[in-house]
């Protein structure tokens, strides 16, 4: 009996010291992080010295040269870029737009055009103006009521609804394809309100597709702001004659290669197993991407310069991937999930941060059970930092393509009620970062990773050594 109760005492002791010596290392990742962190001096070369990064341009290029640099001076194991064809599609020359009320007497509209639309005709396009609040609306009406019109779509993100990237998930299918739709109705433009909860003069771009429309029955879209939408609403519902202006000069070109960046630090014990972190690489042009998704991309690099400073030596085979084309199709996502394929590689845990660089909150999951079961274990690890908000919920596109039955994913949770203020706008810039907040991402991050790192998801090597 003695002995029993030696042995529980024991073992009672062994855990208490192996879950502090967990809690010390978070507080040595985050003291760490906030006192030495790198995020933050990374971001703003990527965003003021380089700038925004659409896909298949100059500057994306220059960003994939300047990660694949610091990623080389950070010294990990092996440090490679691998090919992938990304679209290309150029603004052009300033876009222009207003409201025309009576004969020259018009009102200017902040526009922009949206990624992957064709250009107005060189002159632009003038029409009256048909308003609906969803792509259901649209499809109600008849050919009559449509044909030769703008369609402007109206639809709001959804205010009493907390988590906004549901909010934007409610209505951003009019951006994506609304074009596509009013095209089928004889439509010959389209304008959508931009996906933001603020009200103010700044578009939005984003990615829309044309789907199999072809090529000659492809109809210019853009994006005017939130107070212009609301403007132009008002004044519809006085004169549903108003015509509405706009002259955009993009253009779609051939494909271009490009490159997802990617470094490593080789496991000491299980190198075949193997924990990826990133975010993408690649932003959209009005700003300079510092929120999206910049700031998930330099929190990635961090993560591994984090762990060598404590002086952590991985387990398992830690890679950072900076992805190229998150805004434009899936091709960065689908190439490195074939080359994980081909190289037979065992991926247990991917962890993606792409939802700006704001205070963060937790994380999201997806994958088997008893993965998400283990990891939402560690919550209590997290409280001493308000980090604590685990679920288990859908997970980002770049990650996306790694799913199978035994992998787990992970999305950094941020506080996003203002993320949407800047998203695809000409304000995500890096004055609107905060250095704190963008650390303590970077912290986080890092701090997962340790735990997965050191654990695995093996349940005897975990219950072994942790009890909870």
């Amino acid at each position: 009996m003695k002995f029993k109760l030696i042995f529980l005492f024991l073992s009672s002791f062994y855990v208490t010291i192996v879950a502090q010596s967990d809690e010390d290392y978070l507080r040595k990742i985050y003291k760490e992080s906030l006192t030495k962190g790198k995020s933050y001096h990374w971001l703003d070369y990527l965003s003021n010295e380089i700038g925004g990064r659409l896909s298949g341009s100059l500057n994306s290029e220059l960003a994939v040269e300047y990660t694949k640099k610091v990623l080389e001076e950070l010294e990990f194991d092996r440090v490679w870029l691998q090919p992938v064809m990304v679209p290309k599609w150029i603004r052009g020359g300033p876009e222009f737009s207003f409201i025309e009320v009576a004969p020259g007497k018009t009102i200017p509209v902040n526009l922009c055009a949206l990624g992957g639309s064709v250009a107005t005709p060189k002159e632009g396009l003038k029409a009256e103006v048909v308003e609906v609040k969803g792509i259901e609306e649209l499809k109600a009406m008849a050919f009559t009521d449509v044909q030769g019109k703008i369609v402007f779509f109206n639809c709001q993100m959804q205010v009493d609804v907390i988590s906004t990237f549901e909010a934007y998930n409610g209505c951003v299918n009019q951006l994506f394809d609304g074009a596509k739709e009013a095209a089928k109705l004889g439509a010959v433009g389209t304008i959508v309100r931009s996906m933001s909860l603020r009200l103010d003069d700044l578009p939005h771009t984003g990615a829309m597709s044309y789907g199999i429309t072809a090529i000659n029955n492809r109809i210019p879209s853009a994006a005017i702001s939130t107070n212009d939408a609301e403007r132009l609403s008002s004044m519809l519902k006085i004169d549903s004659s108003i015509k509405f202006y706009f002259k955009q000069n993009c253009k779609q070109l051939n494909d271009v290669q490009s490159y997802n960046v990617i470094g490593e630090i080789t496991g000491a014990q299980y190198p075949k197993q193997i924990i990826t972190v990133g975010g993408h690489l690649n932003s959209w042009d009005l700003g300079d991407g510092s929120h999206n998704d910049g700031a998930g991309c330099v929190q990635a690099m961090d993560v591994l310069r984090l762990l060598k400073l404590i002086g952590i030596q991985p387990k398992r085979t830690i890679r950072i991937i900076l992805f190229m084309n998150e805004e434009k199709g899936l091709r960065r996502g689908l190439e490195y999930a074939k080359f994980a394929k081909e190289n037979n590689e065992k991926h247990i845990f991917a962890l993606e941060s792409a939802s700006g660089g704001f205070i963060p909150r937790g994380f999201s999951f997806q994958g088997p059970d008893y993965k998400v079961s283990q990891i939402f274990k560690w919550k209590k690890l997290f409280e001493p930092y308000l980090i604590h908000y685990f679920k288990k919920d859908g997970i980002r596109a770049d990650i996306g393509p790694l799913t199978n039955k035994s992998v787990l994913l992970a999305d950094l949770i941020t506080d996003s009620q203002r993320y949407f203020d800047h998203r695809h706008a000409s304000n995500d810039n890096f004055d609107f970062i905060n250095k704190r907040e963008l650390e303590l991402g970077s912290a986080t991050m890092a701090s997962l990773v340790y735990l997965v790192d050191k654990y695995g998801f093996n349940s005897t090597e975990y219950s072994s050594k942790v009890k909870h």
